[in-house]
């Protein structure tokens, strides 16, 4: 059984980084042909997808962010990670990771972490 959980600090200042990590057991990122997703969904406001990793390390980003987000991973540890640069309050909201199977199906989420922009 796959679980993903999500962690980071719950508050960033603006013009600063966010950084989240995703922790994944029951599988491993390195050897699945799965996509490893960031998705968050702001206040009021429907799911965002953000980008995902593949096994091989390959990336994609959403075109409204990708000049500000990074994902990366660290395999020794079966984790990946979300940077998002340059945070004002329009990104306040619950971050997810996701993994999806091959078909486009995303049953596999974590809780969810929420992260507030303020100063």
């Amino acid at each position: 059984q796959v679980q993903l959980q999500e962690s980071g600090p719950g508050l960033v200042k603006p013009l600063q980084t966010l950084s989240l990590t995703c922790t994944v057991s029951g599988d491993s990122i390195a050897m699945s042909n799965y996509y490893w997703h960031w998705i968050r969904q702001p206040p009021g406001k429907g799911l965002e997808w953000m980008g995902f990793i593949y096994y091989s390390g390959r990336t994609y980003y959403s075109p409204s962010l990708k000049s500000r987000t990074s994902i990366s991973r660290d395999t020794s540890k079966n984790q990946f990670t979300l940077q998002l640069s340059s945070v004002t309050p329009e990104d306040t909201a619950v971050y997810y990771c996701s993994r999806e199977q091959p078909g486009g199906l995303y049953e596999n989420w974590g809780q969810g972490t929420q992260v507030t922009v303020s100063s």
